[in-house]
């Protein structure tokens, strides 16, 4: 009977811990939530606060958090990116909000249009197939930022700031977390643009098109953003004709079903040239190199990202070609059409009929470690 009690007092005790908790945490997201929509409605207290030029959203929220206005930082940053104000850039001053203000308010007011007689300075082009090593080389020939500025913005930020990074596998070795992740575009620049603000907009750009049907689709796939932008690296450096990125999504596929090393030259130009991909050829040699990135040497998909791609090669990944190709070599190079086999024989003879004089073995052994590849 006394054991009998002490079950039923340990019941009692665990329904009402769990009570406890739901009742916590279900207050916990319903306080975000009204914080995330911003359904306020009452009047609180002014309070005045001052953002620094070049403060990114997850600093501004921060402040904001310190002087009492919001409770959930990323409930702000949410809110932002998925406003009709995420086009417009959060500009400095000092500027009196009031706790009474929905989340929405706050951010209208601290992303004022921008004054007919303020004009960007500059444009930065981030083409498709652009690596960080490149996007930070242009913007300091540019002048907007050092490329050393620019990689320190790029390694300070985190998944707390973007979720979609949480995606990047813990321990991956890869180069940069963000590589695949800054989405090729134009961009305006301003005179209170600064590297944390350029690569804030770039992360906010790939969101906004990496959309929930995107999502929905590499979910139903089984692969994670991560993977997505991997996938999509490789055929962004790989193709220059729009209507092969999907074919080459499916020689992907099959080779990986077979068991079959990717082989795909841009994972060893990547390590190859520290992501500058200014190497015009490459020796038998080359592909010996010891790096995670190496599809030649290593099984797989290349460690991470080798670039960052574009959407119509993430719209590859995720809409690939069904066919039974396992090969393909360039057939002009001057366009970079391609030529697809199903068999490694029928590679090779694509290869004499094309050029008779010269046959690319890629699965061959040069005796000369200087040989062109």
């Amino acid at each position: 009977m006394a054991k009998f009690v002490k079950i039923i007092i340990l019941i009692i005790a665990c329904s009402a811990l769990f009570l406890t908790t739901y009742d916590y945490l279900k207050g916990y997201y319903d306080d975000f939530m009204e914080e995330y929509s911003g359904n306020y409605s009452y009047k609180g207290e002014d309070v005045t606060v001052v953002i620094p030029k070049g403060a990114s959203v997850k600093e501004i929220a921060s402040i904001l958090k310190k002087e009492g206005l919001i409770d959930y930082p990323l409930a702000f940053t949410r809110r932002y990116s998925n406003s009709e104000y995420s086009d417009r850039r959060f500009q400095p001053g000092t500027y009196t909000l009031n706790t009474g203000m929905s989340t929405l308010q706050m951010i209208a007011v601290l992303t004022p249009e921008i004054e007919e007689n303020i004009e960007p300075i500059d444009k930065l082009v981030v083409p498709e197939g652009f690596s960080v090593e490149l996007i930070a080389a242009r913007c300091e020939k540019q002048g907007i930022c050092t490329k050393k500025e620019f990689i320190n913005a790029v390694n300070s930020v985190t998944a707390s700031d973007f979720p979609f990074l949480a995606d990047v596998p813990v321990g991956a070795d890869v180069k940069y977390k963000l590589q695949g992740y800054l989405f090729p575009a134009t961009y305006d620049i301003y005179e209170s643009t600064t590297a944390e603000s350029l690569v804030e907009w770039m992360l906010e750009t790939f969101e906004y098109y990496y959309d929930d049907d995107r999502r929905a689709q590499a979910e139903l796939m089984g692969y994670n953003s991560f993977e997505v932008v991997t996938r999509a690296s490789m055929i962004e450096r790989e193709v220059k004709i729009e209507s092969e990125r999907q074919m080459v999504a499916g020689v992907i596929n099959n080779r990986l079903a077979e068991d079959m090393p990717l082989q795909i030259d841009p994972t060893v130009l990547y390590p190859l040239t520290d992501g500058l991909y200014d190497k015009e050829t490459m020796y038998y040699d080359d592909l010996e190199l010891d790096s995670p990135y190496n599809t030649y040497k290593y099984p797989g998909l290349p460690e991470g990202p080798i670039c960052n791609p574009g959407i119509a090669s993430i719209d590859a990944v995720l809409n690939p070609a069904e066919h039974n190709y396992l090969y393909y070599h360039v057939d002009n190079e001057e366009t970079g059409e391609h030529i697809f086999t199903e068999t490694y024989e029928e590679h090779l003879n694509s290869q004499i009929i094309d050029n008779p004089d010269k046959v690319d073995d890629e699965e061959g052994e040069s005796e000369d470690e200087e040989e062109e590849y």
